[in-house]
């Protein structure tokens, strides 16, 4: 099998896990790249990347196989399509783009080059969910009939924190309500085409709490609920006519709990490892990059961001670039 060569964009916490995973998976990493190179000489010297690289450089070797995006969601858009120019595979961090024009333009730019575009939405490539839809395609809860998913984050208010700043695209939905919309579109037989929602907002203008309620062609409702201000339960339902799941610490669950409302019975089951969830990202990465398995989740990650798109729409919240990017 091929050793692909990776590049890690971006010094932060999430990229300290990936290359955790990818020293756990191949011992080595070919490159790591950032604007500002004592960030990334430190970083290398953590753990075994052969070249330290500025963006430029990181794009121009043409030994780097598939880049893996890191920064905050404001520069994804940007630096994928770099990256698509240069020829590179990439894999990129939640949210993905933005907002769905930026999104569509990656992907036909993706398309045109035949490369492999791919979300580290963890909810896409744990074994647990997996499982739990292989369980709902089978009938074990009977029809799908509704969802119900929780996600509530109590962080700490501060204006100049990039969670609550509209020029950064700040806010829950962005940030939490992606793994409640993602985990939603999991599931569902057909993208909701009924989208009603409210919402809250911070002083700075970006969304503090909401609800959204959404409904398909084929009668599938779900509600999901968020918040930046407030703990909540991370609880995702999904249930059926003879039945229901329950996964709870989504979205790096290794469990979940069926429960037959017939006769009361439960059962538990467990697939995969939490610690591994970067692991199963980049080996999902690897297998549409080697062609043994197709790219079926970059469709449910377009999805999830034109219901972001609409929620935002309703709510009548763009941010500050957006106006310069139309």
């Amino acid at each position: 099998m091929k050793k692909w060569n990776w590049g890690i964009l971006g010094q932060g916490a999430i990229a300290v896990q990936m290359a955790e995973a990818l020293m756990k998976e191949h011992g080595t990493i070919y490159a790591v790249a950032g604007r500002h190179m004592e960030k990334v000489t430190a970083f290398a010297s953590a753990y075994t990347v052969e070249h330290c690289y500025d963006i430029e450089s990181l794009l121009a070797d043409e030994q780097v196989d598939i880049i893996y995006i890191a920064t905050p969601h404001t520069y994804h858009y940007d630096y994928m399509m770099r990256a698509l120019q240069h020829g590179k595979h990439v894999l990129c961090e939640k949210a993905i783009t933005v907002n769905h024009r930026q999104l569509q333009e990656a992907m036909a730019l993706a398309q045109k080059k035949q490369l492999i575009l791919m979300e580290a939405m963890t909810i896409f490539h744990m074994p647990v969910f997996a499982k739990a839809k292989e369980l709902v395609e089978q009938g074990a809860i009977g029809k799908l009939k509704m969802i119900q998913v929780n996600f509530g984050s109590c962080k700490e208010y501060d204006v100049t924190n990039r969670f609550f700043s509209p020029q950064l695209a700040g806010g829950a939905l962005l940030d939490i309500g992606t793994y409640a919309l993602s985990f939603v579109r999991w599931f569902l037989h057909a993208q909701p085409d009924t989208v009603l929602t409210n919402m809250i907002p911070f002083e700075t203008g970006v969304d503090e709490m909401s609800g959204i309620i959404l409904r398909n062609s084929l009668d599938e409702m779900a509600t999901v609920t968020l918040t930046m201000r407030a703990k909540l339960p991370k609880v995702g339902i999904v249930a059926g006519e003879e039945g229901y799941l329950e996964i709870r610490e989504y979205p790096r669950a290794d469990s979940l709990q069926i429960r037959y409302t017939r006769d009361g019975w439960t059962e538990t089951l467990d697939a995969g490892t939490r610690s591994d969830a970067l692991v199963y990202e980049l080996r999902d990465m690897e297998a549409a990059v080697s062609a043994t398995a197709n790219n079926s989740t970059l469709k449910l990650s377009s999805d999830v961001v034109a219901l972001m798109d609409e929620v935002r729409r309703q709510w009548g919240m763009c941010y500050p670039f957006e106006d310069e990017e139309a």
